[in-house]
Order: C-alpha cells, then sequence, then structure tokens
C-alpha cells in the first residue's frame, strides 16, 4: 500500500479490480480544511480516462507490471500483434490501448511491452525512433539562413516538421513522447 505522497506520474494502481495509470497528479492544499490530490486516471484495459479527488493520505494498491523485449509483427483493422523475443509467444493490442504509440511502429521494431498475470497492457517505447519521409516538399538553397521548417509525412504517416534541407527517402529520428524532429541520420 502507498499513499497519497508517494504518487507519480506513470504508477499504476488496482482500484476495484481495474489497472489504472496515473497520467497526472495535483496535490492541493486549501486555505481551510485538509488537502487532497487530483489524479488523471487511464484504464489499461479499456483506454478510458478519469478525473478523481481523492483526500491526503489515503491509501492505494500498487500493481506490478512485468517488462518483456518483444517485436513488433503486423497490424490488421483491428488489431496490432507483437511476440515476445523470448519465448515466442503473441499478444494483440487494439488501436485504442495503443493510443499515440502507432504512430511509431514499423515492422520487426523491439519495443518493451508491459504485461500483467500473463496479458498483455501497454507498449513502452524507445525515447526517440528512426523513420523514413515519404513525402515532403523540396528545399530551396539558400532557404536554411532563416531556420525555417515546413511540414513531412512519415513511412507511419505521422506528420512532423522538419527543417529544409529534409529530403524524401531521408531517415530521420523523431521523440516519441513530443512527436519533434530530433536530427537526420547519415545512411
Amino acid at each position: 500500500m502507498i499513499d497519497t505522497g508517494d504518487l507519480r506520474r506513470g504508477l499504476v494502481l488496482d482500484m476495484d479490480g481495474e489497472l489504472l495509470r496515473v497520467a497526472e497528479f495535483q496535490h492541493v492544499k486549501q486555505g481551510r480544511g485538509s488537502a487532497f490530490v487530483r489524479l488523471t486516471l487511464k484504464n489499461l484495459r479499456s483506454g478510458a480516462t478519469t478525473t478523481q479527488t481523492f483526500q491526503g493520505g489515503s491509501k492505494f494498491n500498487p500493481v506490478r507490471l512485468e517488462r518483456i523485449r518483444a517485436q513488433y509483427l503486423y497490424s490488421d483493422e483491428a488489431f496490432y500483434y507483437f511476440m515476445d523475443a523470448d519465448t515466442f509467444e503473441q499478444f494483440q493490442l487494439d488501436r485504442e490501448t495503443l493510443g499515440p504509440a502507432i504512430d511509431y511502429l514499423t515492422e520487426e521494431m523491439v519495443i518493451e511491452m508491459l504485461t500483467h498475470d500473463g496479458q498483455a497492457i501497454d507498449v513502452e517505447l524507445p525515447t526517440a525512433v528512426e523513420l523514413e519521409v515519404t513525402e515532403t516538399e523540396p528545399g530551396f538553397r539558400g532557404d536554411t539562413a532563416t531556420g525555417a521548417n515546413k511540414p513531412a509525412t512519415l513511412e507511419t504517416g505521422l506528420s512532423v516538421t522538419v527543417p529544409l534541407f529534409v529530403s524524401i527517402g531521408d531517415r530521420i529520428k523523431v521523440d516519441t513522447r513530443s512527436g519533434s524532429y530530433l536530427e537526420r541520420v547519415s545512411s
């Protein structure tokens, strides 16, 4: 059991049999009365997000999730399929569970999968991934002096803003936390 002072982002809690990840938390101390904590929680099974308020000193049941190395295999209309890199067991997750991680997944990519009681719950991406630029406008010589940017579409369909020197076929690093361009990768 942990109390409100031990809460942090990313912590997974068991509340009424549901696995909830702390997306945001805010400790509030009022002028009168006791302090309370406002939590934004994401249900790891359904993907639903809720906001709940608890009194200071409330107790919570933390959940221990197991991390396994998994490889992304393929997707169909409903699910994304992954394989445990050690046991070759296959897991499937739906679009709602993966959320924005879909924009960074490429076939054969190795990621960290979070499981609970042998069931796949969520994925954890690396902080940066390399993706190929499939569509962008050409840059012109001399335009780089202003530090201007242009939109680019990547192989996963993600759209990012890149410097003018990036062209179709280039591989770039993208930050998976913010979705922003980091650097061009040399071939």
